[in-house]
Formats: C-alpha cells, structure tokens, sequence
C-alpha cells in the first residue's frame, strides 16, 4: 500500500508511503479514500489525522504518472478533497518536511493543519508552466490572505511554515510543532481537542467558507498584472494564476473552483506547459546511467586539485571551494598561479558586495584554497582535474606526470572540450580513473557539465563525478567520446549554418536578431565575440587536416586574419566601445563579407527569419540525431539539457530535440530536402540523419531511439 491506516485510541492516522515524496499517485489517492472510509465507518473513531513518512508530508502529484490518464481517474485529487469537505468526524493535516503542490491543496482540504518547524510549503504548478488544479488558488488566498497567496502561487517558491505562521490573520497553520519528533502526538492532540469541540456542536472549519476579499482588489490585480506581464512574456501561466486568484475574490467557491480547473486543463495541452514538464523530467532522467546501479558504491572525495590557473582552472576551483572542498591550485609559473588567485578573490569580492555572501564566509572559502608550483604537492588529492590548454600534446604532458604521481583510486578528470579522452586516458596505465569533466565558462555560472564516459571509465569513477557535479549545483549529462561530445558537436553544425547564411545575404546582425527574437539568449555571432572567434578558428584549422572534405565559409577566417577575435580585442563580428559590451554592427565587417561573397559569384537574397531560425536549428536537430544513433547520448532529453542549460536554447520551447518533436520530424525532414536543393548551401549537410529517416517511417519521436 502507498498509505497506512492505523487507529490509535480515538484518532484514526493514514500515513502517506509513497517514497520519495509521497507523490499523490492513483493508489496513494485509493488508499487515502479508503483511510477515510474505514474511519467513518468506525464509530470507535472520533478524528482523522493524515500524514506523510519518510522524509515529505507530500510533494504533490507522483511525476511517474504526470499527463497520464492515471492523474484524472477517480478518486483524482479533485475527489478526494472533496470528500475531506463533506468529511463527518475531525480531519487533521500533520504536515512537515516537504508540504508543495497538491499535498498543500490536499493539506487546505482538513479542517485543521499542524506544521513541523523548516517545513517547506509550496505551489510549484507555474514552475511547470500551469496553475494549481486542486482548489489551490482559491483556498490559500482564503487562509494566507490575497496578497501573500498570489505571491507564492505566482513564484512557486517554497517557504518556511514559521514564516508563514507569523502572517497576521493567517489561518493556514492552527499551530506549529514544537519540533518534528513531536509533531504526530500534538496532531493527535489536536485532533482529540477538535473532535471534543465538534461533539459539543461546533461545526468542523472549512477552508472552502472562509472570505476572501481585498479592500482594492482592481487596483492591485491590475497592479500585478502589470508586474507578472513584463517579466514572463513567454510563459502564460503566471497571469492566468492572477486570473484565478482574482475569481476567488469575486466568485463563489465552486465557481472560482471550475474556472481554475478549466484553466489548468487548458494550460495542460499549451506547448510552454508541455516542454516544462518535458524539461523537468529530463532533468531527473539525466542522472540516470542504464548500467550504473544507483547503489555504486562511491569514491571518497575529501581533497581536490587543478592543473591550470587560468579562467577555466580557477572558475571550476569555485565550485568545490563553495561546498567547503580543499583545494590546490598547481600552475607552471607563480604570475599564473597569482592571476588566478586573484580571480577567485575577485569573485568572492563581488558576491560580498552584492550580499550574496558575508565577508566571513568568503574568508572561509578562500582558506581552503591552497597554490603550488610543484605536482608532489598534489599528489594525495582524491581526484584532480586538468584544465590546461586544448592541446593534445599538452594533455599527453600533463597526463604522464598525473600517472606518475597521483596515489592509486585518484579520479583523473581533463576538462577538455573536444579532444579524445580515450586518447588522453592511454597516456596513463589506470584509464579505468580517467574520465571527462566539461565545464561550461563561466564554470562557476554555467549549470552545464557534460561527464564523458571513456570506454575504460570505472563505473564507480562515473557515479562519483555525477554525485559530486550534484553537489556543485551542476545539471550533469552523461556523453559518450567523439570529437567536441554532444554540444560542441552540435553547435559546430549550427556554427557552419550561420556562416553559409552570411554568404547567401544576411548580415551577423539579422542571424542573431532572428534567433534571438525565437528565444535564444545570444545568437551565434554575438556568442563568437564572447567566447572568443579565435578558438572557432583554431578548431577549423584541425579540421582542414582531418575532414577536408567538410566544407565551411571561409568568411569567419577571414574575420580572424583581421585580428577582430571579439570582445576581448575590441572588435569582432561587431565593434565595441572601450569598457562596454555592447554590440555595434560593423560597415568594416559587412564590407568584408560583401567582397567575399562577390568572389564566390554569389548574388545575395533576402532570407526571412524563418529561414534563418530553421537552418539553424534543425542543423542542431540532426547532428543531435545522429549523437543518439551513434549511443554518444542516452537519450534525446539529454541532448536537450545540454542546450538548455549549457548553449541559451529557450527553455519554453523544451530544447532541440523536443522542439522537433513537437514541430513534427516529418516537417523538419521536409525542411531539410527543401534546404538541400539550395545551390549555395550543403546538400550533404541536410541530409536527413538514419534516426529521423526511421522514426519518420514509423510514426514516432525521439523517445523511441
């Protein structure tokens, strides 16, 4: 069963068990149904106490059944709190730890609640592009009062039930635990104390009969309205929480109910709602590996080093210096090494200025942090990442020392982002210790790390990374090797697109514009100039060797013979003002590319913005393809994490592949046979990957690769 029935004396108690946070499944709903069943049917039974075990009350809605019919069958959660309000005898929520989503709705439905101190009170729904559906946003304003309710639904960020409990007039929490070790006993107290009232003829509290009014309800809704509009112009759900919180001022309960319920029922088929809740399971089903048991046993990790001092080197040292990890930073010459130092502080520096740390834990941080010139200094570190540069000799360098010096069972981690990590674990005779560890820059900003799998990587090595990547706050996907893994393979088929458009008529500006506009946070023009188009350049040039056969628009090194690598020389695809960011179309670049493409006898055209968007994204989509056929990615919602997180991709439109999914492969397939009858772009490069060719013909979607 995923909930217990018990009686103690008088009080019948139904225990949520649905690990891991008592997710509101169908059985978890029967069984409560008939938890409630059996104690009125008992006359023995004066109260009801309802609670959760294990480490939640209830988390809401169990994610195994999300969007399935299972969610709406009966008793579905509507249901069940329904009968908590017809309920005859007492019934007491005893809520702590986690309390979100439908386990609060289900929480508003008793007649009283009782919180455990640092319990986590939530209504995430709009977090998935939606709004609460089980009376949520028409019971908390009647308990919290309007504006607090608003907030909370609008945000779906959790607070504290203390916090909460010190609302003046709230009536969500009857009383607050003295501590979580007591919270059972004082609910059933609680409940003996309400059953004896109702005995005396007390009629049992309902959320549902409270008011709910404010005294400048137009000017305030409108208010908001105004405030949620600027800031979530992609995703609806936000304004349409106002519009149901606003019903509850100004409609009966049951109508207020049926409006919210029909708007969640819309919000379910919208495509923003769709690719949120795709995202949100991808995010979970990323830190799933198919062979490493969950239960693999980990390597201890207590002391860590890094080879290289620069931005890469010593934006990754943040990470594990914020978790309380040792470590040493080790470079080749003491100016690196202070350089780096100096960063790191300068970090700290600012988040303290910012109030996002205390002067005493940047000091604290720092401490941890130890220098050297010498590898014997690094020799009894747990794991040790190499972060110098992209070079595979380099590599090879570093990589022999490593072996030599490192104790056994040390995880070796390089930090590359396109070379061989079976070529860089050869170097050494422990390639079972090796593994990748791709950092994003800024490492300590960016949410990406791509864990590449060598074939020898020891499973327990993999599961080790992962969890630690966990700890640094990291969104970790797994990849297989080849060259660039799975996103810096794509983006240089996005990266080859946009240079051809420049070729074909369009200008940096237009490209970035149009991306942009559909969601991306930066297009590839301007992304070149902050990364730097040096390192573009430096990776096309190994290409030349080992693909000749690739072709690419000489247009980016012609911009690189000039000099203009980006922001950090002043002048890129576009120029850019002493000390400032921002981009100014260049007539020195648009001249350039105008000559260039007189050379190739191209007559330019004007190229619409879908166009524009198409190309580039559906270059993404097919090399993505092409990763999941070669087992390079476990799965499409992987490749769609590493964009999401990792390379600006909208987070409405739920990543690459699921926005595929939901244009339809048999349309992005006739895209691509469109493209590839165009004279001045690839005709091998649309040519539709084996994967999508499969699907297609069967009628299915990513999901079945």
């Amino acid at each position: 069963m995923t909930a217990h029935y018990e009686v103690r004396g008088d009080v019948a108690v139904i225990t949520l068990d649905n690990p891991p946070v008592n997710g509101l499944g169908l059985s978890t709903r029967q069984a409560i149904a008939q938890g409630l069943d059996r104690a009125h049917d008992d006359a023995a039974v004066r109260a009801i106490v309802i609670t959760g075990a294990g480490k939640a009350f209830s988390g809401g809605a169990d994610i195994k059944e999300f969007g399935s019919p299972k969610a709406y069958q009966d008793p579905n959660l509507l249901s069940l709190i329904l009968t908590l309000d017809h309920a005859r005898k007492p019934v007491v929520a005893a809520v702590h730890s986690v309390c979100m989503g439908g386990g609060l709705e289900l929480a508003l439905g008793a007649h009283y609640r009782i919180a455990a101190p640092g319990t986590k009170v939530a209504l995430p729904e709009v977090k998935l592009g939606l709004i609460p559906g089980a009376g949520g946003t028409q019971r908390l304003p009647r308990v919290l009062g309007v504006e607090p309710a608003l907030n909370m639904i609008v945000s779906g960020e959790p607070v504290n039930a203390e916090l909460l409990a010190q609302l003046p007039g709230q009536k969500l929490f009857d009383k607050i635990a003295a501590s979580a070790d007591t919270l059972l006993d004082e609910a059933l107290a609680l409940a003996r104390e309400a059953a004896e009232r109702h005995a005396q003829g007390a009629p049992l509290p309902r959320v549902r009969d409270l008011p709910c009014k404010h005294p400048q309800a137009e000017a305030y809704f409108q208010f908001a309205r105004n405030m949620v509009g600027a800031q979530a112009k992609h995703y609806p759900a936000p304004l349409k929480c106002i519009d149901a919180v606003q019903a509850a001022t100004t409609k009966p309960f049951d109508e207020g109910l049926a409006q919210e319920r029909q708007t969640f029922l819309n919000l379910m088929t919208d495509p923003v709602s769709i690719a949120l809740r795709h995202v949100f399971m991808a995010e979970r089903a990323a830190g799933k590996i198919a062979d490493v048991p969950e239960d693999t046993p980990l390597r201890e990790v207590r002391s860590l080093a890094i080879i290289g001092a620069g931005t890469m080197g010593s934006g990754i040292a943040i990470n594990f210096l914020n978790i309380g990890l040792p470590v040493t930073l080790l470079e080749t010459k003491q100016e690196a090494l202070d350089r780096g130092v100096a960063h790191i502080r300068s970090v700290y520096e600012e988040h303290v200025k910012k109030g996002k740390l205390k002067p005493e834990q940047a000091e604290q941080r720092l401490a941890l942090l130890r220098t050297t010139l010498s590898y014997d200094d690094i020799r009894d570190a747990d794991m040790v990442i190499e972060a110098v540069f992209e070079d595979i000799e380099v590599k090879r360098q570093v990589f022999e020392r490593l072996d030599a010096v490192m104790k056994p069972g040390a995880i070796l981690a390089t930090n590359t982002s396109t070379l061989d990590v079976n070529k860089i674990a050869s170097f050494t005779k422990r390639p079972q210790d090796v593994v990748g560890t791709h950092f994003f820059s800024p490492a300590n900003v960016m949410k990406l790390l791509e864990v590449v799998r060598g074939e020898a990587t020891a499973k327990d090595v993999l599961a080790t990374v992962m969890a630690l990547g966990k700890k640094i706050k990291k969104t970790c996907v797994v990849s297989g090797v080849c060259d660039g893994f799975i996103g810096n393979r794509m983006i240089e088929q996005y990266s080859r697109q946009a240079g051809f458009l420049l070729e074909e008529g369009c200008t940096p500006e237009q490209v970035d514009k149009a991306i942009e506009k559909f969601g991306f946070a930066m297009g590839p023009f301007r992304m070149g100039d902050l990364a730097g188009n040096d390192v573009g350049w430096y990776i096309r040039k190994r290409r030349y060797v080992e693909k000749p056969h690739m072709r690419y628009s000489k247009v980016a090194d012609r911009l690189c013979e000039m000099g203009r690598f980006g922001q950090k020389t002043g002048a890129g695809w576009y120029d850019y003002a002493p000390g400032k960011r921002d981009a100014i179309p260049s007539p020195v670049v648009n001249q350039m590319i105008e000559e260039y493409r007189k050379e190739l006898g191209i007559t330019p055209r004007r190229i619409s913005d879908e166009e524009i968007v198409q190309r580039l994204v559906f270059a993404l989509v097919n090399e993505g393809a092409h990763i999941l056929e070669e087992k390079i990615a476990a799965r499409a919602s992987d490749i769609d994490m590493v964009y999401l997180t990792g390379y600006g991709f909208p987070v409405w439109r739920g990543g690459p592949m699921h926005y595929a999914e939901q244009y339809g492969l048999f349309n992005v397939m006739q895209a691509m046979k469109r493209f590839a009858l165009n004279p001045h772009d690839d005709a091998q490069f649309w040519q539709p990957a084996p994967l999508i060719q499969r699907l297609v013909a069967e009628g299915k979607g990513f999901a079945a690769a």
